[in-house]
């Protein structure tokens, strides 16, 4: 909402972060979000139909969500109204909504912008449902968590959601370049340095102004900063990452598939990825343990051996030794051989056994411990294994009602196949690395 000091012009005439002073005036001027914002972009495409109906903006900090919201609301002719959930209750929601029925009431209608609108509870949600429903507002919330599980379904229904890209090098390489045209003069960087200051915003067009800013005020007349001396300056951005949401599950779900995909660079990859963002390395020692069980199984029996001793090992050492171990466990289970006919067969013995109910087991194999038993036929014909030709008799196990099932089925020549497929990848790994 505005207030006295926006409406006079003094918001402006006051110090103003670089961010904001950069801050694009159409879509077209928007970096990084071509999928929305460039000729074709689904935003261009609505602005172009006359309405926008109300949306979810779903991406990483400093994307542009906020900047895309505002300029919206000029290219539709919609009062702009904005709130941060975070500092907002029903209270505050009910004041804006009067608003917009006043607006309403002159012809004029508003687009809410809602920041971290995952921060409201459920109830709070749903108090946006009649007046989008109505017409009052046309809603953009902004979340940096995903929609599906952050936001709940009914206004899910009523609103379309537009995911907003990090912004890869490119367009942060872009933004200095404007920030230079801005303040009249170039960033004191080496070529290394400033391709190293895009990479320390890690996708945050925010944070990449910002930055700049710290470089020119921390910058000595003449000084070129190498990339050294910008790591000095500015230190190191924390990496995008929540341990309860996004990019937790994302991390670990790319750590598995790569180890279960029995490439070890790429799992070693994700593993640092991990680490590097403080997640609780014994989080990693159990993962670590369910891949073994999972997706190696009995093609390796020693895998979860490994496992075990690995995540042993790090209590035992704690961090940062006993992270060597939880990385030499991730390498062991990338190259290990793979299969889940064990855990493919437990799941169908499961499935079977709750379907199928309480089925009696065939008596030939059942005990006989009284005379009446023993008169039911409980034991009758009972072939004792180890007294059979190679210990096998190969007897009847299942009720008679079920028959003979399948659950397990390993592959055919298991460990001569993989064993082959390992010598296949590290043979293409060596001729990509030009190492033939």
């Amino acid at each position: 909402m505005s207030d006295l000091f926006s409406a006079s012009g003094l918001d402006k005439s006051g110090p103003r972060p670089l961010a904001d002073r950069l801050r694009p005036t159409t879509l077209g001027e928007v970096a990084g979000q071509e999928h929305l914002t460039g000729p074709d972009g689904a935003l261009t495409r609505l602005v172009a139909s006359g309405t926008i109906g109300s949306l979810i903006f779903w991406g990483p900090p400093g994307t542009g969500k906020t900047t895309v919201a505002r300029l919206l609301a000029g290219l539709v002719d919609l009062g702009f109204e904005q709130i941060s959930a975070i500092f907002s209750g029903v209270a505050d929601l009910k004041k804006v909504f009067e608003a917009a029925r006043g607006r309403r009431l002159g012809g004029r209608g508003t687009l809410l912008f809602v920041d971290e609108i995952h921060r409201f509870n459920r109830a709070q949600l749903d108090a946006f449902l009649p007046v989008m429903e109505d017409g009052t507002i046309t809603l953009i919330g902004a979340t940096t968590e995903n929609p599906s599980f952050a936001l709940n379904a009914a206004l899910l229904s009523r609103a379309r959601v537009l995911t907003f890209k990090s912004l890869d090098e490119g367009s942060l390489l872009f933004l200095l370049g404007r920030a230079e045209v801005l303040e009249g003069r170039e960033l004191p960087l080496t070529p290394e340095a400033r391709l190293a200051l895009a990479r320390f915003a890690d996708g945050d067009g925010r944070a990449v102004l910002t930055l700049a800013e710290e470089i020119w005020r921390a910058a000595k007349p003449g000084e070129i900063l190498d990339e050294h001396g910008l790591s000095d300056v500015i230190q190191r951005r924390a990496p995008i990452y929540d341990k309860a949401q996004d990019g937790h599950y994302n991390l670990i779900s790319a750590l598995h598939k790569t180890v279960r995909g029995s490439d070890p660079d790429a799992a070693l990859y994700y593993f640092a990825r991990m680490l590097d963002a403080g997640e609780d390395p014994r989080f990693l020692a159990r993962r670590l343990v369910r891949m073994a069980v999972e997706d190696i199984g009995l093609a390796d029996p020693q895998a979860l051996l490994h496992a075990r001793a690995a995540a042993e090992t790090y209590e035992q050492l704690g961090t940062p030794e006993g992270e060597l171990a939880l990385a030499n466990c991730v390498i062991y289970l990338a190259t290990a051989p793979k299969s889940n006919a064990a855990y493919t067969a437990y799941k169908m013995a499961v499935r079977v056994a709750k379907d199928r109910g309480s089925l009696m087991p065939p008596k030939t194999i059942l005990n006989a411990p009284t005379k009446l038993m023993r008169e039911e036929g409980y034991g009758a014909d009972y072939a004792y294994d180890h007294d059979q030709p190679d210990a096998f008799s190969g007897q009847n196990y299942w009720p008679d009602a079920l028959g003979r099932q399948r659950f397990y089925d390993p592959p055919e020549r298991g460990f001569e196949r993989e064993l082959r497929k390992r010598l296949e990848y590290w043979e293409r790994l060596r001729h990509e690395r030009g190492e033939d």
